[in-house]
């Protein structure tokens, strides 16, 4: 009950008023510079993410490193080069630097961990690539990671992932990491209240190793891991439960790993301008890595062509073979006038009507295009009983739902709408979860896991981060391709239907479906805005 006047009512007759959606997997870090909505995310009904995953952030950083992780964040996360060269200062070192530039600019709330490949770099320059630290540079790290959580990062984030390569196509500084220098790291961790840790530990099946390897990460940090990203489908659930695994075994251990998972479909965008996940082809992730002209130049040259196909296909791609397909892709979008009529097609129906070989036909059309088609593989697991596997693992303790990629793989993958995804075509059209229910597992599950602190539920004296939707109409908008980036650099977008009004701390950022121009989200600080999740069996000793 309330006595006083409102200065302002919301008519919210009809629609649900629920907590603000927590996204805690996003790579927002450089895109706060020049969108401090952090756009589309709150159009979704987001009001706090998490940046910094994956081991990829832009601090701490050192000036002869700068155009090193430029260029590695547009190579493995798919952001245009010249939106990271003309939007994104540059001019931080420190880890707290570059917190204290973005605070109080910002629409939601946000919160960065410190990234492994930074702290790499930072330290070993060009050695951080195919080199193991010494123990001079193993202690320059871990001083680095302090001052950053003390500063307030919210963790440490790291990668093994086989699809990380850099601009030069090899595997990014986190991937020559060795078991001693993750573990140490993850010491530094504990040290810090309210931290938290994330990790990406393979593409393929997990083994013992892999197992092992994040339980111990977990205690030696004294805090639960998640690990990005699980998908799954019909017919993989002994490959899910399998993943899943990883958390029995971990709890068994009094350590806590969770599989981070999108609850949706992936459905991905491939492109040959960024070339994510081509490059994990053999063969592929030096010529994926030339300038756009150089690119188009080898894809116009029938002998590149013919190798670059000849090693798609080979048995040396293994699990990667399928990518190479190229009959079954569908022409998504295409740019240059005489490619329209491609698209929706298959690459194989164009290829027989242009009385061509499936390859030469796609090439012909992305060098048309200059590199910026985007191609689909076959939806997987959009079938009844994928669905209704996939609605009993989100309810799954050793799951958390996320895995948006906001902020990244721009031309690839539009995952930033899953929570609108979720409440429309799940939870209304498929009825897989009851609405409250949802909203609890894109809510509440996220904030306590990352222990931020009044944050995740509607109560009293907690934060008045509210996301207010209509459940007869929330959806995701039409994707498509927006040119707004700095440089004029495109992006896959999309609005969010159903999404009436969502306050941050109390303030509309987002009303009648469109943002505002109010900036009141929290620069989320670890230990002053989080509280620490031990794990059973950690110890700060």
């Amino acid at each position: 009950d309330v006595d006083e006047d409102a200065d302002r009512t919301i008519d919210a007759d009809g629609l649900i008023v629920a907590p603000g959606f927590v996204d805690i997997h996003t790579h927002y870090d450089a895109q706060v510079f020049w969108d401090p909505v952090l756009s589309p995310s709150p159009q979704h009904g987001v009001t706090t993410v998490v940046g910094g995953n994956c081991g990829f952030t832009i601090a701490p950083l050192e000036e002869s490193e700068a155009d090193y992780l430029l260029t590695m964040l547009a190579r493995v996360e798919g952001m245009p080069v010249e939106s990271l060269r003309q939007g994104v200062p540059w001019d931080w070192r420190t880890t707290g630097e570059y917190l204290d530039r973005i605070d109080g600019t910002l629409a939601p709330n946000a919160g960065f961990l410190v990234g492994h490949c930074a702290l790499r770099r930072v330290v070993m320059g060009d050695d951080a690539v195919g080199n193991e630290a010494d123990e001079d540079q193993m202690a320059a790290m871990e001083h680095l990671l302090h001052d950053g959580l003390a500063a307030g990062g919210m963790g440490f984030s790291s990668s093994w992932a086989a699809t990380h390569n850099d601009a030069d196509g090899d595997p990014v500084p986190s991937r020559h990491a060795t078991e001693e220098e993750l573990l140490r790291l993850c010491r530094v961790v504990r040290d810090h209240p309210g931290t938290t840790l994330e990790f990406i530990p393979t593409v393929g099946p997990f083994d013992d190793d892999h197992l092992r390897l994040m339980t111990e990460m977990s205690l030696a940090a004294n805090r639960p891991l998640n690990w990005n990203v699980l998908v799954h489908s019909a017919g993989g659930g002994e490959a899910t439960e399998a993943k899943l695994a990883a958390g029995d075994y971990a709890a068994e251990r009094g350590a806590k790993v969770v599989a981070l998972t999108v609850p949706d479909l992936m459905r991905v965008r491939l492109s040959f301008k960024s070339g994510f996940v081509f490059d994990a082809l053999p063969g592929w992730g030096k010529p994926m890595a030339l300038p756009d002209d150089e690119k188009m130049a080898l894809l116009a040259d029938p002998d590149r062509r013919r190798e670059l196909d000849e090693r798609a296909n080979s048995d040396e791609a293994g699990l990667l073979r399928g990518t190479a397909n190229w009959e079954t892709k569908t022409i998504a979008e295409t740019f240059a006038p005489e490619n329209q009529r491609f698209e929706g097609r298959t690459v194989g129906d164009v290829a027989a009507e242009l009385d061509k070989a499936p390859f030469d036909a796609l090439c012909d059309i992305v060098v048309a295009d200059e590199l910026r088609t985007s191609i689909t593989p076959g939806a997987s697991g959009d079938d009844d009983v994928s669905w209704k596997e996939r609605g009993e693992m989100w309810r799954d303790p050793r799951v958390v739902l996320g895995a948006s990629d906001a902020g990244a793989h721009l031309d690839m993958i539009a995952t930033f709408n899953y929570s609108t995804a979720l409440l429309g075509d799940s939870v209304r059209d498929r009825g897989l979860l009851e609405v409250e229910e949802a909203v609890h597992l894109i809510t509440d599950v996220q904030a306590r896991l990352y222990g931020l602190r009044d944050r995740g539920r509607l109560a009293e004296g907690w934060h008045a981060d509210i996301c207010v939707f209509d459940p007869a109409t929330i959806g995701p908008g039409e994707v498509h391709t927006r040119f707004d980036l700095p440089g004029s650099a495109g992006r896959l977008y999309s609005e969010g239907d159903g999404i009436e009004t969502v306050l941050v701390g109390g303030e509309a950022v987002i009303e009648d479906g469109a943002a505002t121009e109010r900036r009141p989200g929290t620069l989320l600080r670890s230990g002053r805005d989080t509280e620490t999740v031990p794990v059973p069996g950690g110890s700060d000793g």
